[in-house]
C-alpha cells in the first residue's frame, strides 16, 4: 500500500508569514465598531498606537509586557516555519525594550492533512527559537484547522522607566533599522521555485534571527522610540512611529538596507499581494519622489515576517545604537532617516 506524500506547508494557506495579516485600513475599520472601555492607570501601553505590545506594570520597577502573534507557513520547512513564527512572536516583547519570561503556543493544524511528524517538527522549530531566547513554552492551546497556523503568546518584564514604545519619536531624530528588508519578495520566489539555495539560506538566517538588542537599546535615555517592522511593510510601520508621535518621518532610501537579489526580483515582478494592499491602506499618507519605480514601492511596502527593530533615537545617540547592533551581530543596521515636525504628509521618502 503507497502513501501519498504531504503537500508542501505553503501550497495549504492562502498567505504566509506576516503577509497575512489584515490591511491596516480594513483592521481599522473592524475596530471602530468594537465598544471601548475605558483603560486602568496601570495599562501603560495599550491599543491606541497600535504598539508592539501591551504594557502593564505591577509596581514601580516592574511592568508585565504581553503579546501575540500567529501566521500561516511562509516556507515548506516545518522546523523552520515554527522557528520563524516564534522568532516573530518573541520580537514584540523586544520591541518594547523587554526581556522575554516564557511563552504559550497557538497550534492551529490540518491534522487528516499533516503528519504527526510534520506537526511536531513546527512545534521543535518553535522550541528551539524559544531556547534561543533563554525561555520556555509553558503551555498553549491546539485546535484542528483548515490551514496551518502556528505562533506564540509572549510574556515579558521590564522597568517602566525603559519602556519604548512606538509613539515617542521627537523632532530631529535619527531613524536606524536593525535588518534589512525583502522577506516578503524572497518568500513569493520561493513559492514559485524561484529562489536559489543561497537566497533561502538568508531568508532564514534573517527571520529567525532575534531581536535581542531590544533590550540594550532600552537602557539609553537618548532611544525614544522603538518598534519592528513586520506586515505593514517599512512604510506601514514607520507610518505608525510617526502618527503616534505626531511627526513627520523621512526615509532615505538609497540608505535601505535591503536583502540579496530582491531588487531583481521586484524588477521581473516577483512581489505580494500584501504589497498592493498596503499601498491601498495608506499610501495616501506617504509622498514619494518623481521617479520611485513600482518595484522600489513593492519594496517599501513588502510585509516582512519577523523583520528588524526600527529606532528613533537623538543625533548624539546614533553611535551608541549602532555599536549596540553591531555587539550583538546585526551588521546590516543603518542610519535610514530622520524625523522632522509634523508635515503635510506623515511619511516622505526621498531617493
Amino acid at each position: 500500500m503507497t502513501t501519498s506524500p504531504e503537500p508542501r506547508l505553503t501550497s495549504l494557506s492562502h498567505g504566509g508569514g506576516c503577509g497575512c495579516k489584515i490591511a491596516p485600513n480594513t483592521l481599522s475599520e473592524i475596530l471602530k465598531s468594537v465598544p471601548h472601555i475605558p483603560f486602568p492607570k496601570e495599562l501603560l501601553i495599550g491599543i491606541e498606537t497600535s504598539d508592539d505590545a501591551a504594557v502593564y506594570q505591577i509596581n514601580e520597577t516592574q511592568a508585565i509586557v504581553a503579546t501575540t502573534d500567529f501566521f500561516m507557513p511562509i516556507v515548506d520547512d516545518p522546523f523552520d516555519f515554527g522557528k520563524i513564527a516564534a522568532t516573530n512572536a518573541i520580537s514584540d516583547i523586544y520591541a518594547m525594550g523587554g526581556t522575554p519570561l516564557f511563552a504559550l503556543a497557538l497550534v492551529g493544524m490540518p491534522i487528516k492533512v499533516l503528519s504527526n511528524q510534520t506537526i511536531a517538527r513546527i512545534l521543535e522549530g518553535g522550541a528551539q527559537a524559544c531556547r534561543e531566547a533563554g525561555i520556555p513554552i509553558a503551555g498553549g492551546h491546539t485546535i484542528d484547522s483548515v490551514e496551518p497556523i502556528y505562533g506564540l503568546v509572549a510574556i515579558g518584564l521590564i522597568d517602566p522607566k525603559r519602556v519604548k514604545s512606538n509613539a515617542a519619536a521627537k523632532v530631529d531624530d535619527v531613524l536606524i533599522l536593525g535588518k534589512p528588508i525583502g522577506v516578503g519578495i524572497l518568500s513569493a520566489a520561493l513559492k514559485k521555485d524561484l529562489l536559489s539555495p543561497a537566497g533561502y539560506q538568508e531568508m532564514i538566517s534573517n527571520t529567525t534571527k532575534l531581536n535581542i538588542a531590544g533590550p540594550d537599546l532600552a537602557k539609553l535615555a537618548g532611544v525614544h522610540a522603538i518598534t519592528d517592522v513586520t506586515g505593514f511593510g517599512l512604510a506601514g510601520h514607520t507610518l505608525e512611529l510617526a502618527r503616534g508621535s505626531n511627526c513627520t518621518a523621512h526615509i532615505d532610501w538609497h540608505c535601505v538596507p535591503l536583502l540579496s537579489k530582491v531588487q531583481e526580483l521586484a524588477d521581473q515582478g516577483i512581489i505580494t499581494g500584501a504589497s498592493d494592499r498596503n499601498w491601498q491602506s495608506y499610501g495616501k499618507e506617504v509622498s514619494l519622489p518623481n521617479k520611485f519605480s513600482a518595484a522600489q514601492l513593492a519594496l517599501l511596502t513588502d510585509p516582512q515576517t519577523s523583520g528588524g527593530l526600527l529606532v528613533s533615537c537623538s543625533p548624539e545617540s546614533v553611535d551608541q545604537v549602532l555599536a549596540i547592533f553591531h555587539d550583538h551581530q546585526f551588521f546590516n543596521a543603518q542610519v535610514i532617516g530622520k524625523m522632522s515636525q509634523k508635515q503635510e504628509q506623515p511619511l516622505v521618502i526621498s531617493d
